[in-house]
C-alpha cells in the first residue's frame, strides 16, 4: 500500500471518529458546561497519550516543545470560538457550514506556508462548497455573533490543520498529539473557570459520554489524525476530512431520529464527487490498469 492510501485510509477513519464524537459531545453537555466539559475530555485524552508517549516527550528540545504547543495553542482557540458559538446559534446547519469552511480554506491558506498544489485540489473546492450548503444550509442565513464565532474557528482550524500536518513531520505522532491535547484542555478550563459554573454531580450516563469521548473521540482520534497527515501534505488530504459531516449526518439520523432531505442526500453526493476529483489522477489510474 502507498504512502498516500495510508494517509487517506486514516484519515478516512478519522472522519467517522470524529463524527462520533459529535453524538458522544451532544449527549455529555446535557448534563456539563459546554467548556467545561472541553477542558475535561481534553486533559483526559492528552493524559493518556502523555502517559503512553512519555519516553519519547521528555527528549523534546525547545524548538519541538513549541512546535507542539502552538498547535495546541491555535487548536484550542478555534475550539473555545466554536464551542461558544454552538451555544449561541440558533441553527447548527448554518454553523456546521461555515465551521467546515475551514478545510476547503487549507490548500489557499498553504500557499502563505510555500506550498503548492495541483490543479484539481482547486478544482474540487466548488463541488465542496456546494456539497457542504446542500448538507448544511436549509434556512435563511443572518450573520451575528455565533456566525462571525463560527467563521473565526474556521479561520484557526485551518491554520491548526497545517501547521499539524507541518509538525507531524517532524515529531512522533504519540507525543505530538499528547501535547496538543494537553494545550487545548488547559485553554479550555482557564476559560471555562472564569465564564462558567462548574457543577460535577452528574449521573453515570453522562461520565460514560465524556469517558467515550476523551477516549474514542479524542485520543484514539487525533493520534490517527496526526499519524495520517504526516503521510501526506495538507492539500492532499484536507478534502477527505470534509467527509466528517456526511458521517455525523448518517449518525444523527441512527441514534437521534434524524431524517435527511433529498437536498442533503445532494450534498453528500457532491462531497463524494470532490473527493474524486481531488484524487482524479489516482483514479484515473485505477482505471487505465482495469
Amino acid at each position: 500500500m502507498s504512502t498516500h492510501h495510508k494517509a487517506d485510509l486514516l484519515l478516512l477513519l478519522t472522519t467517522l471518529l470524529a463524527a462520533a464524537g459529535w453524538i458522544f459531545s451532544r449527549e455529555a453537555v446535557q448534563g456539563l458546561a459546554p467548556l467545561l466539559f472541553m477542558a475535561l475530555r481534553f486533559l483526559s485524552a492528552g493524559v493518556v497519550l502523555a502517559v503512553l508517549g512519555w519516553s519519547a516527550m521528555k527528549v523534546f528540545s525547545r524548538t519541538q516543545w513549541k512546535s507542539a504547543c502552538l498547535v495546541g495553542a491555535v487548536f484550542g482557540s478555534a475550539l473555545t470560538f466554536w464551542i461558544l458559538a454552538l451555544e449561541m446559534t440558533t441553527h447548527v446547519g448554518i454553523g456546521a457550514f461555515l465551521t467546515g469552511l475551514g478545510v476547503v480554506l487549507v490548500p489557499l491558506i498553504s500557499l502563505l506556508f510555500g506550498d503548492r498544489s495541483g490543479p484539481y485540489v482547486y478544482l474540487s473546492i466548488p463541488f465542496v462548497i456546494a456539497g457542504m450548503a446542500c448538507l448544511s444550509l436549509d434556512s435563511e442565513f443572518h450573520l451575528g455573533l455565533a456566525e462571525v464565532f463560527f467563521l473565526l474557528a474556521a479561520l484557526l482550524f485551518s491554520f491548526c490543520f497545517i501547521l499539524n500536518s507541518r509538525a507531524a513531520t517532524r515529531l512522533p505522532a504519540l507525543p505530538l498529539t499528547a501535547v496538543q491535547l494537553l494545550v487545548t484542555g488547559l485553554i479550555t478550563g482557564v476559560i471555562s473557570l472564569l465564564i462558567e459554573q462548574w457543577n460535577f454531580n452528574q449521573p453515570p450516563a453522562i461520565w460514560g459520554w465524556l469517558i467515550a469521548s476523551a477516549l474514542i473521540a479524542t485520543s484514539l482520534r487525533f493520534l490517527i489524525q496526526t499519524r495520517g497527515q504526516s503521510l501526506a501534505p495538507p492539500s492532499h488530504t484536507a478534502i477527505i476530512m470534509t467527509l466528517e459531516p456526511v458521517w455525523t449526518a448518517l449518525l444523527a439520523a441512527l441514534w437521534l431520529g434524524e431524517t435527511m432531505t433529498a437536498l442533503q442526500f445532494s450534498g453528500c453526493a457532491l462531497i463524494f464527487f470532490a473527493m474524486l476529483v481531488n484524487r482524479w489522477p489516482a483514479v484515473r489510474a485505477w482505471l487505465q490498469h482495469r
